[in-house]
């Protein structure tokens, strides 16, 4: 199959839906005619589609993830990171985990209205809830569209808690209302670093914020008093796990007082996809990147056993470990801030459920009384 690949997009395949009985496949004639007319094909526009959400919450029961709730304004991500766990869930609406997902977006205008809604039903129990858990709140289309935005008023509103992953410098956007969460103890935003190699990055999260704007982004939420961590995650053995000390360092200089890791993570159609991104960008370290990732996955691609899925099992994966653990005493990651420049530690213990409230609930009982 010749290569998909695209300026500005991170897959170079388009892979069939898992879900589908019958698959396409590019046959040549013989005369290289195939290759040219890939070589040849125009840049992929982004596409957006309504996604018609009957509801705004999405659970997950899960032992190893520290949040049973979460909200994506979008499904898809035009970030285009090559290795993103979310591709697979592509599929549950017809779409390849391929470049369909990373140009082929749905979004949800009406869900800030379907949280209010759910929020004010009897008997819900604040917990904090993940913001863009499956794909980047943050995803260019939020300039315009402004879902994320929206929901962040709706919970403001309520004083409900909530955690933010992204790799979207335009999180800043939306300091003032992050501000005002943060002097209530009701948010925690964590920027996604993965590498400080900006050649690295452009073809491997190609519409994602450049490093050197994320770590921006950590020093100018970190001076508005909002807690922000950063999360070096996917660590891909042999490509980037070199740089983990020194994204951790960066981001504590940036302002950072936590911080996370994550070891790359192949699930379904993502093991053979990213083969295929290797082949294409990192030919001359694609078998030792791949022999590495088995090593800690006990011989395979992946393994999806909670627990182990995040960090790995064998040597290099405990490795990998430990050097963590060393780098976030060094740079005072572990919450007591990086004494190199005096950060104070930003974050609580644990975010406040106390606060929560259904607006104008008080005084729709006052008025029963009546």
């Amino acid at each position: 199959m010749p290569s998909l690949a695209r300026k500005g997009r991170g897959a170079v395949t388009n892979p069939g839906v898992r879900y589908e009985s019958t698959r396409t496949e590019a046959w040549d004639d013989g005369w290289g005619t195939l290759a040219a007319e890939f070589a040849e094909m125009p840049p992929l526009p982004t596409t957006l589609t309504r996604d018609h959400a009957k509801s705004a919450l999405s659970w997950n029961d899960s032992p190893d993830i520290g949040f049973d709730r979460s909200l994506n304004p979008y499904r898809g991500c035009e970030h285009g990171c090559v290795y993103c766990y979310a591709r697979p869930a592509h599929a549950y609406v017809g779409m390849s985990p391929g470049l369909d997902f990373e140009t082929r977006l749905m979004f949800k205008p009406n869900l800030p209205e379907l949280l209010e809604k759910e929020l004010s039903k009897p008997g819900y129990e604040p917990k904090p809830v993940a913001l863009g858990a499956n794909t980047d709140p943050y995803q260019p289309v939020e300039r315009t569209l402004g879902i994320t935005r929206r929901t962040l008023e709706v919970l403001e509103k309520f004083g409900h808690p909530v955690t933010i992953v992204t790799k979207g410098a335009g999180v800043v956007r939306d300091i003032d209302i992050l501000q005002r969460l943060a002097a209530r103890n009701l948010v925690h935003v964590c920027l996604s670093v993965t590498t400080l190699d900006m050649k690295l990055a452009r073809v491997m999260e190609p519409r994602a914020a450049s490093p050197l704007k994320r770590l921006g982004a950590i020093t100018e939420l970190a001076k508005a008093g909002i807690p922000v961590g950063v999360l070096a995650a996917p660590m891909i053995p042999g490509l980037n796990d070199a740089e983990m000390e020194r994204i951790l360092e960066a981001s504590a200089r940036a302002g950072a007082t936590r911080a996370g890791y994550v070891l790359l993570r192949l699930p379904l159609e993502i093991k053979a996809m990213f083969e295929a991104w290797l082949a294409e960008h990192h030919p001359e370290r694609a078998a030792r990147v791949l022999a590495l990732v088995r090593e800690t996955r006990g011989g395979q691609l992946y393994d999806s056993r909670f627990g182990a899925r995040q960090t790995g099992t064998g040597p290099y994966a405990e490795l990998l470990a430990q050097r963590f653990k060393l780098a976030l005493r060094r740079f005072g990651l572990d919450g007591r801030g990086y004494t190199g420049r005096g950060v104070q530690n930003s974050f609580s213990a644990s975010l406040d459920c106390t606060q929560f409230k259904v607006p104008g609930a008080m005084a729709a009982r006052q008025l029963e009384l009546l």
